[in-house]
């Protein structure tokens, strides 16, 4: 009996990453792939990593896993020189469906050291030289890493993109994933609630998010983008990290908070409101009327089966025949172990809206002096939206 570790925060159950191993796997008897390999070094894009592992990649050092068809996993970590844990069936609670760790001293800063986490990997990998190696997302695996298992030991191996494979199993969410993904939206919405309380003039944006932030560590949450902005009504500003938060709230501003964190078990929502250190003027509560119907407009195409390219060209026509600038870049789309993740509602996403897919929906513009958004995340049922997952309620708060 694998027994989970009282150091892990809200771990994901063994039976369920059991499931994720046995999907992947029978993928790829299917197409014929003998073994996977991802890398991540960060968690908000680096879902691959703690979907097969349930530990995520942290604050830069690249973490590497090797998924065989037909073995337990290698995980190759930055560690010591020399590094080389042979781990028995039964886990530890942390290093679940783990046969071997490796390790070694090398950091992303330091150019000699770019080839060692790939010299380990081919090691690893040695029993599958001259078979095929599935990259499993390719954006977070280093040109010099994949370059030196094509150029090693490994030359004579077919090295296939796997990536589509495993988002296709990924993304729709099973029931102990939306329990997790349920109480990662109220926590979300717990600390909006907190941050708003304090919104005052006299405060800095960066005291108001760390507010939020406090809130979301305190309750589960181990990541996150806790982004501001604040303006005079008729400046409008867009918004900020960290280092562009040091503007002083004043009376009759508006300002606008945005969480992006992940929660108990690590997955990934989102929510953001906007209040008004005064009275809203009518504008502002018409320009936000408008968004709520033109969001509305997206959630009744979210529909399985509906292409995001016909959902992405809608919402355009739609902003277009108000006035609105057009959206350039990304509004809708899928959430999971990563704070993006498939699909897209754009033009260019092939992947379709699927049943149990967990959405957010996140239109903005700026338009007639104001910075009008609103961000919620939504379950997708199985003939469209079923659910708003945060609860905090859709308006533009007054405070005065």
């Amino acid at each position: 009996m694998i027994i989970q570790s009282e150091r892990v925060q809200h771990p994901i159950a063994t039976a369920e990453l059991e499931r994720r191993w046995k999907a992947v796997r029978a993928a790829m008897d299917e197409r014929q792939i003998d073994v996977l390999v991802m890398q991540s070094n960060n968690d908000f894009m680096g879902g691959y990593v703690k979907y097969f592992t349930d530990v995520p990649a942290t604050h830069g050092y690249p973490g590497t896993v090797i998924f065989p068809r037909d073995d337990r996993m290698t995980v190759i970590i930055q560690s010591k020189f020399g590094d080389d844990q042979q781990l028995p069936p039964e886990s530890d609670g942390i290093r679940r469906g783990v046969k071997r760790i490796l390790g070694a001293p090398y950091f992303v800063s330091a150019l000699y050291t770019l080839d060692y986490d790939a010299r380990l990997a081919e090691q690893a990998l040695e029993p599958y030289a001259g078979k095929t190696i599935g990259l499993v997302g390719r954006g977070t695996l280093p040109v010099s890493f994949v370059d030196a298992l094509r150029g090693g030991r490994l030359a004579k191996s077919k090295f296939v993109d796997a990536s589509d494979m495993v988002d296709q199993i990924k993304v729709p969410k099973s029931d102990e994933e939306w329990g997790h993904i349920r109480r990662t939206a109220l926590m979300q919405d717990a600390a909006m609630e907190a941050a708003m309380k304090v919104v005052a003039p006299g405060k800095r944006e960066i005291e108001i998010a760390a507010v939020a932030e406090h809130y979301v560590l305190n309750h589960g949450g181990e990541q996150g983008l806790f982004l501001c902005c604040s303006h005079v009504p008729g400046q409008p500003g867009y918004w900020g990290n960290r280092h562009l938060q040091n503007r002083t709230l004043r009376q009759g501003d508006m300002f606008t908070l945005l969480i992006e964190s992940n929660g108990p078990g690590g997955f990934y929502t989102e929510i953001s409101r906007t209040c008004v250190l005064g009275k809203a003027s009518q504008e502002m509560k018409d320009e936000f009327a408008l968004l709520l119907q033109i969001r509305q407009a997206t959630l009744d195409r979210l529909k399985p089966g509906a292409s995001c390219k016909s959902i992405w060209d809608a919402h355009n026509a739609l902003l277009r025949s108000y006035g609105k600038p057009e959206e350039e870049r990304l509004y809708c789309h899928g959430q999971g172990y990563d704070l993006v993740e498939r699909p897209l509602v754009r033009r260019d996403e092939p992947m379709d809206i699927r049943k149990n897919m967990n959405i957010t929906c996140h239109p903005t513009f700026l338009s007639k002096g104001l910075f009008t958004t609103i961000c919620d995340n939504y379950l997708i049922g199985e003939h469209g939206v079923v659910e708003r997952l945060h609860k905090f309620p859709e308006t533009l708060i007054e405070l005065g």
